[in-house]
């Protein structure tokens, strides 16, 4: 849309909304948004069908969930903040350190809301290319740090190419950042990481680090993706701000019981991770096998680097049946999801690669 009723700022006329891995047919495997293929647990959901006061208003600050969170990173209540997802305490964070002629700086490609995020702010989007092996290259980044720079984001294991941020790499990161701004370390995939030199933020909070807020989800391992739940760890001061830029009540009480109750089973929930840790190492390394350049995946996703071909990639995934996320001219990002659907994804892949070879039907 470009003819707008009422005036619209220029910046939002121009850049597109967020879109969402497509949908899939009941017969088809949806690979298009990094959710979690298992159902929840019976005691997540009955926790949540118990949380029934929905004529009331939830506790916007989600104690309970807080609390236990606190626990875990060894910190005080009011360093953790509960938002509707993480991705709505990144927009919150983006309006509280930013604003016009600020800008807000990550590595590119990542996440796809990154850009988003400065526009929303009135911020300008300041991107720095990835290595070649898809991770980012935080010297570069540190270099592109200005006297404008109103927030970094890292993000480990990177969305959506996979490989993580080191711990030593990190921690020197931080040492050339100034301690006035802000870095997120978004950890949406936290759980999925097997490699032990990946940054991991509870310890970075641990080590005191004022400017540093550590982002982590219940979307992804925990597998509450349609209840938009996540949590952000760092200084009350800063988590402060970003609560004043929030909706206000948009964490519902069903949401922090499917929380609190994933938090209690979760052993089970994390032996499920381990599950789908070994599905994405055994893919990725069958879709090396069969010619793909596939970077170290970290999360429960693999990257394809297909180029100028991704959209005919991801077309040839749709026709049978798979419906993967395509980046447009840099690659196909495929979640991890049923067992059964390792098969179809590398028999379609290698049929990509081999042209004499049909795309194979459902």
């Amino acid at each position: 849309m470009t003819d707008y009723p009422v005036r619209i700022r220029p910046a939002i006329a121009a850049h597109p909304a967020y879109a969402q891995g497509k949908q899939a047919g009941a017969d088809a495997f949806k690979l298009s948004s990094n959710e979690n293929p298992f159902e929840p647990l019976p005691g997540v959901v009955a926790a949540m069908q118990a949380a029934a006061g929905f004529h009331r208003y939830p506790d916007s600050s989600s104690p309970r969930l807080r609390a236990r969170l606190a626990a875990r990173f060894g910190v005080a209540d009011d360093a953790v903040h509960i938002g509707a997802g993480s991705v709505s305490i990144l927009y919150q964070l983006a309006h509280a350190t930013c604003g016009p002629g600020d800008e807000l700086l990550f590595s590119w490609r990542s996440f796809e809301a990154y850009p988003g995020l400065a526009i929303a702010a009135d911020a300008r989007p300041i991107t720095v290319a990835n290595t070649p092996a898809g991770g980012h290259d935080l010297d570069a980044m540190a270099d592109a740090v200005t006297d404008r720079t109103g927030m970094v984001i890292v993000c480990s294991p990177n969305n959506p190419t996979g490989p993580v941020v080191t711990q030593a790499d990190f921690d020197a990161f931080l040492g050339r950042v100034p301690v006035d701004v802000l870095v997120v370390l978004d950890e949406a995939y936290a759980e999925f990481v097997t490699d032990p030199d990946a940054v991991d933020g509870a310890r970075v909070i641990a080590a005191g680090h004022p400017n540093v807020v550590v982002l982590r989800t219940f979307s992804k391992a925990y597998g509450l993706a349609g209840l938009r739940i996540g949590y952000a760890v760092g200084d009350p001061r800063i988590l402060s701000a970003a609560k004043t830029t929030s909706i206000p009540l948009s964490v519902t009480a069903g949401a922090e019981a499917a929380a609190l109750a994933s938090l209690d089973a979760e052993d089970d929930l994390l032996e499920r991770v381990r599950l789908i840790a070994g599905r994405r190492d055994r893919l990725a390394a069958r879709l090396r096998e069969a010619g793909w350049d596939v970077p170290v995946a970290q999360g429960n996703f693999v990257w394809l680097p297909a180029g100028d071909r991704t959209l005919e990639v991801a077309a040839a995934f749709e026709a049978a049946d798979v419906i993967v996320r395509p980046f447009a001219d840099d690659g196909v990002r495929i979640s991890i999801g049923e067992e059964e659907s390792l098969d179809r994804v590398v028999e379609v892949a290698t049929a990509v690669l081999q042209k004499d070879r049909a795309y194979p039907a459902r």
